[in-house]
């Protein structure tokens, strides 16, 4: 499934369309540029799901935790090197913590049934989100 985002307005409008499918224990890699609109669409996820915190990038920490309606784990893995850093680190723990784990340019080599959206950027304001066929299938 294809979405198309002319504003910030949009993609949270979008991202309330995930969240409000969630249950707890999905993992959403989200693929894309610099730039493309990973963390917009992850702080409109946040807000639909009750986060009333601030949302920023966790590029230097590599996760950030927000509490909401279920759980928000936000990984930023630019930084990373590779998979058997990320689990030297001991990240993959999360999850199975039963939150709602995002994550930006993953390096995990096996995660199980994730929700992949690719983002791109078609200049100024205009975003192209596509979901991957099995989740929409439900």
């Amino acid at each position: 499934m294809k979405f198309l985002s002319h504003s910030e307005t949009e993609t949270f409008e979008f991202a309330k369309r995930v969240a409000d499918g969630l249950k707890g224990g999905e993992i959403i890699l989200l693929n894309g540029d610099l730039g493309a609109g990973k963390t917009t669409f992850t702080k409109g996820l946040a807000k639909a799901l009750g986060v009333t915190e601030t949302v920023t990038s966790p590029t230097f920490t590599y996760v950030k935790e927000y509490d909401g309606r279920l759980p928000l784990y936000h990984f930023d893995m630019y930084r990373v090197g590779d998979a058997d850093e990320v689990y030297e680190l001991g990240l993959e723990e999360y999850f199975y913590k039963g939150g709602v784990v995002v994550v930006e340019w993953n390096k995990f080599d096996d995660v199980k049934n994730p929700i992949i959206i690719n983002v791109k950027s078609l200049g100024d304001n205009l975003r192209e989100f596509e979901i991957n066929d099995e989740y929409t299938r439900g």
